[in-house]
This record gives C-alpha cells, sequence and structure tokens, in this order.
C-alpha cells in the first residue's frame, strides 16, 4: 500500500512512522510512505506558503497554488507507475477537526485503496479552493484543535497499515482487537502467573479453548458496557450476553438494545 503525505515537515511525520511495526513493514516492502514537502512546491524564493487571509483576521493560511502543485507531482508520479491510468484520480484525505471522525470501520474501508493521499493542514488552515480542487475526504481524529494535520496522519497511517496484509506478524491480531465488532479488547495475562498477589484468571490456564474463547467474549462485553457504552448500540449481543448485564445492573441502566 501507497500512503503519501502532504505536509510542511516530513522530518516529523518519518521519523514517527519510520520505526516499530510500520518501518519495519516499509523496509518489507509492504508498505510504502512518502512525505512531500510542501515548501518544496513554493513560488518564491524563500519557500513561504502561507499568506494573509482576506478578509482579514488572526493568523496565516496556507496557499491554495504549492498545495496543488504538490497534489500534481503525487498525482503524476502514481501514474507513472505500471498499470495506472493517467485519468484515475487518487483519494486524497484533509486532516481537519470539520472532518468525519476516523474509526476502525473508516480504516478498513480505506485499508482497500491502493494509494491514499493525506493533506496536513497548519496555520489556520489552507485556501477553500485548493481544498474544493483536490479532496475526496475530510478527516478528523477527535473533537480537538491541534497545531497541524502530522499527528493525525501519523495516526491514519498507524491504524490502516495494521490492516495490511503481512504488516502484522499474526495476522489475526488484526482481526480481535478493541472495536472490531464494535466491543472492546478483552483483558490480557502474561507471566508470572501470580503477581503483586494477583491471580492470573484460572480458566486461562485451564488450556480448554471454548472456555476461554467464551471468556474472553464475556470480558470484552463487559469491559464495553462499563467503559464504552455507546459502542454496545452497534454491537451484535446474544440473550445470554444481555441477560448476564442486566443482572450485573449495566444492561437496564445502558439502555442496551
Amino acid at each position: 500500500m501507497y500512503f503519501h503525505i502532504m505536509t510542511l515537515f516530513p522530518e516529523m511525520v518519518m521519523a514517527g512512522l519510520g520505526t516499530s511495526i510500520t518501518g519495519r513493514a516499509i523496509d518489507r516492502g509492504l508498505l510504502s510512505i512518502d512525505a512531500v514537502n510542501i515548501r518544496d512546491y513554493a513560488f518564491n524564493k524563500h519557500n513561504s506558503v502561507d499568506d494573509y487571509p482576506y478578509g482579514g483576521g488572526a493568523g496565516m493560511l496556507m496557499q491554495a497554488e504549492p498545495v496543488y502543485l504538490t497534489y500534481e507531482a503525487i498525482r503524476e508520479k502514481i501514474n507513472s507507475r505500471e498499470g495506472k491510468e493517467a485519468s484515475q484520480a487518487p483519494r486524497v484525505i484533509y486532516l481537519s477537526p470539520q472532518g468525519k471522525t476516523f474509526s476502525q470501520e473508516m480504516a478498513e474501508e480505506l485499508a482497500k485503496e491502493e494509494d491514499l493521499i493525506l493533506l496536513c493542514g497548519h496555520y489556520e488552515g489552507i485556501d477553500e479552493r485548493v481544498l474544493e480542487e483536490i479532496v475526496t475526504d475530510y478527516v478528523s481524529i477527535g473533537d480537538y484543535v491541534l497545531t497541524g494535520g502530522e499527528l493525525p496522519a501519523m495516526v491514519m497511517v498507524d491504524t490502516i497499515s495494521r490492516l495490511v496484509p503481512g504488516v502484522l506478524h499474526n495476522d489475526v491480531s488484526a482481526e480481535f482487537e478493541s472495536f472490531q465488532d464494535h466491543l472492546l479488547e478483552y483483558p490480557q495475562y502474561s507471566r508470572p502467573e501470580v503477581w503483586h498477589d494477583k491471580q492470573v484468571p484460572p480458566v486461562l490456564l485451564s488450556g480448554h479453548h471454548a472456555n476461554v474463547e467464551k471468556w474472553r467474549r464475556e470480558q470484552s462485553v463487559i469491559r464495553t458496557a462499563k467503559n464504552r457504552p455507546d459502542l454496545l448500540k452497534k454491537a451484535q449481543l446474544t440473550e445470554a450476553e444481555k441477560k448476564m448485564l442486566e443482572e450485573m445492573g449495566i444492561g437496564e441502566e445502558k439502555e442496551i438494545e
């Protein structure tokens, strides 16, 4: 999978994504992450890409032309690969608090793309005209304001990359994690068997795989009901699980359907 990140701070992006799981996936050729510096496409001797907004207001605004030229260069690179048609437009995601909130479902959808362009804004934003010209998706990672789009872009790349076949050593890990079935992940334990007088749940030591899976499912349901009851509205619960939560005093209180 190919990620193209339009940014004013490519070193920041690559320093974060060039390590750990994503870094190893890059080395193995499973991912390509290219952080493209928008300043390289500035049209003045100072390589500045910002200017004052029309109508006044605080701060500076990223200009349309450098952003557009960066996009055009990336699109040309994409289309130059074998089998690409010149008319094929890539998906462009603008990281913005105005966008749809990023989720696991969205990550699964985006992981199906061969190329993704992520546009990182700065200052007070980007000239609206170029956004209208190139952006296909507006995405937010939460209801708060950051200094730029680099951290959200890194979050998205990390999440999406885990869904690319071969990136995780154990591909099953991507299937049974938090939010996959609108449930949080069950608690996990490792050695020693007793730590600070706290023992590993006996069922995990039993070797009975069916009982282990049943316990894990129950713990996921209980943990979600306690910590993220909003997710349960989308989760597929059995009648037995609904009854279990009601008996615990959670189901009725959280209006589980």
